[in-house]
């Protein structure tokens, strides 16, 4: 048998042509926001014979087979019954009808619970927008029982999307993080990633925090890279967004460039940053030296945005 060629192929040049829109940015489902006005919304929902019911709970959702389960809405019903502390809520309508999901603290065995971040790569930009969607409420409702003016119990309003306070009648929205998420590159268009002391050896990601109040997200990606790694960064340009419901983030994407290129890393969110040329990060993905995210997580996207081309391995 012949040898394989010790030689590395080389990296490939970045392309000038627009990126496509980061993965879950683009859904296909329509939220309806009128329908969340009728009391009656669920009995609607159910009257018409192309309903499905999707069924979340705890970051895990309902399979079949290893695909997406959907229940007809009297299946969903009898769960309901059966199951303490189920929501019902309302998502919206695809092209092939409407859609609702049964929010529980966790999914029944018997109904395949599979975490959301494993199925969720194998899903259409329709059926991850619905999972997204679905779990980010489920959270919510399942970590705000109770009013933060008063303290007392809230009850479930407009379809699943607010929360009533039962005494004082305040109204509680679903809470969503902006986080921000940024691939640093150089003068040299070297790229810069980072290690956390959470994780596993040899997986690097790009660096990541959240917005703080008063702060632009322009401000957030300028702070956290200077948290993280001491590298001084001018230029920030918005790439994208992404939800990420684990547990109720909304991922905005950027692409930063350093002024300087010196890495003092703080030892707490990162303990190990590098930078990257494409040849070296094509090597050391294809060795397994070097272990980035998957492909359905805005840092792979910002990542091979850079690259160029698909590189190997993923968490």
């Amino acid at each position: 048998m012949p040898s394989a060629d010790p030689t590395p192929a080389p990296a490939p040049e970045p392309t000038s042509e627009p990126a496509p829109a980061p993965p879950l940015a683009v859904t296909g489902h329509d939220r309806h926001g009128e329908w969340r006005k009728a009391d009656d919304w669920w009995a609607r929902v159910a009257a018409d014979r192309r309903s499905r019911v999707l069924v979340v709970g705890h970051g895990r959702v309902a399979t079949d087979a290893g695909r997406l389960r959907r229940l007809t809405p009297a299946e969903a019903a009898g769960l309901v019954v059966l199951e303490p502390g189920a929501t019902r809520l309302l998502l919206g309508e695809t092209a092939d009808g409407p859609v609702a999901a049964i929010g529980l603290p966790e999914v029944p065995e018997e109904l395949e619970p599979e975490h959301a971040r494993a199925l969720t790569p194998a899903l259409d930009g329709v059926d991850g927008g619905l999972v997204m969607h679905a779990l980010g409420l489920e959270n919510w409702h399942r970590t705000h029982p109770c009013c933060a003016r008063c303290g007392a119990p809230t009850e479930v309003a407009q379809a699943g999307h607010s929360r009533r306070c039962r005494v004082c009648r305040a109204q509680h929205f679903p809470r969503t993080d902006p986080a921000v998420i940024m691939l640093v590159t150089d003068d040299d268009d070297r790229a810069l990633l980072g290690h956390s002391p959470a994780w596993p050896q040899r997986r690097f990601s790009t660096l990541a925090g959240f917005v703080e109040p008063g702060e632009s997200l322009e401000d957030a990606v300028r702070r956290e890279v200077a948290e993280e790694t001491a590298v001084p960064v001018d230029q920030v340009t918005y790439a994208g967004s992404q939800p990420w419901p684990f547990p109720a983030s909304l991922m905005l994407g950027f692409a930063a460039r350093a002024t300087a290129t010196e890495i003092t890393v703080d030892g707490d969110e990162v303990d190990d940053a590098r930078w990257f040329t494409r040849a070296e990060l094509s090597e050391l993905t294809r060795s397994g030296d070097v272990v980035i995210p998957g492909g359905v997580s805005i840092s792979r996207w910002l990542i091979d945005t850079w690259h160029g081309a698909g590189l190997s391995g993923s968490w």
